[in-house]
């Protein structure tokens, strides 16, 4: 099956790509970096050099794939998020019509109803078009970010901006996590590599109309994962601390995001907080993934030190 891949050598395109080649697809990778050209062709696939904001060169790209598997990357320089998704759909459901594309796998995530980005509608415009939206939980590697609020030095915008609000004494040597959900709130994480096999596996499944297909690998507790972290780098007593929403949005504008995403990121995460995500996410409860926190501590500890 002749496949076309977006989101170059991600995390989750690049070991979903090695699968396919291994199962004899052709494959050809979407990425906007140039220099990424002579890995691509090294993986065995082929690659298309060019933006996805950009309507005539996704056509030229999707022509002639049998199927095709489409994520939206985030953009941090652009205000409005949400027109910046919708542009880059749109161009993936013209595309898809347009090549007569009659299987199309899209990640998105376990927030998307909550926030707005859901396909239900897109189902519409692909009429005939097998759809598997895969809605992947919170991803292991998110954890970089935090780093070195783990160090207990914070990152300096959301320092400043829980200083702001009176909270002076969370940073520092014990190490902490913090957000508008934590504690004993429940969250799943997944790793790319569970993400990949579930997209793999979606390819070679038959669908009819639309499917969803939730993804994760471990199911936990803040503080229990906030303990594991904390294991595999030397601060066993590490403890994932619950703010407000009004303070994690400051510490968020403080720290550069602008305002409209800062907004939807906390409005996501308040819904992790309250159940809602959560119960999505048990009327369609997955198997886990193979991939748990404790493996992922491990090269995560090697990246701390």
């Amino acid at each position: 099956m002749k496949i076309v891949i977006t989101g170059s050598l991600g995390n989750i395109s690049k070991p979903l790509s090695i699968a396919l080649i291994k199962k004899g697809h052709s494959v050809t990778i979407i990425s906007s970096n140039p220099a990424k050209q002579q890995e691509i062709e090294q993986s065995g696939a082929k690659a298309a050099i060019g933006s996805l904001s950009d309507t005539m060169f996704v056509n030229t790209a999707f022509s002639g794939a049998e199927a095709v598997y489409c994520m939206i990357p985030f953009d941090f320089s652009i205000a409005d998020q949400d027109a910046h998704m919708k542009q880059i759909l749109g161009n993936y459901v013209q595309a898809i019509r347009q090549n007569g594309i009659k299987k199309a796998i899209f990640l998105t995530g376990w927030a998307a109803e909550i926030a707005g980005h859901g396909l239900n509608a897109v189902q519409k415009e692909l009429e005939g078009v097998a759809i598997s939206e895969l809605r992947p939980s919170i991803f292991y590697t998110n954890f970089y970010q935090m780093m070195d609020m783990m160090r207990g030095k914070g990152t300096m915008g959301l320092v400043m901006g829980l200083r702001a609000y009176g909270i002076r004494a969370l940073f520092g040597r014990r190490g902490l996590l913090i957000g508008n959900y934590g504690a004993d709130d429940r969250i799943v994480l997944v790793a790319p590599e569970d993400i990949a096999a579930a997209a793999a596996e979606e390819f070679d499944t038959p669908v009819s109309g639309l499917k969803v297909r939730y993804v994760g690998s471990d199911d936990l507790t803040c503080n229990e994962a906030a303990a594991i972290f904390g294991s595999a780098i030397g601060k066993p007593w590490m403890k994932w601390i619950r703010i407000s929403d009004k303070q994690m949005l400051q510490g968020y504008k403080m720290a550069g995001l602008p305002e409209g995403l800062a907004s939807d990121l906390v409005k996501m995460q308040a819904a992790i907080h309250d159940g809602t995500i959560l119960a999505q996410y048990d009327r369609h409860r997955p198997v886990l993934g193979k991939v748990k926190l404790t493996d992922f501590v491990k090269e995560f500890a090697k990246k701390y030190i």
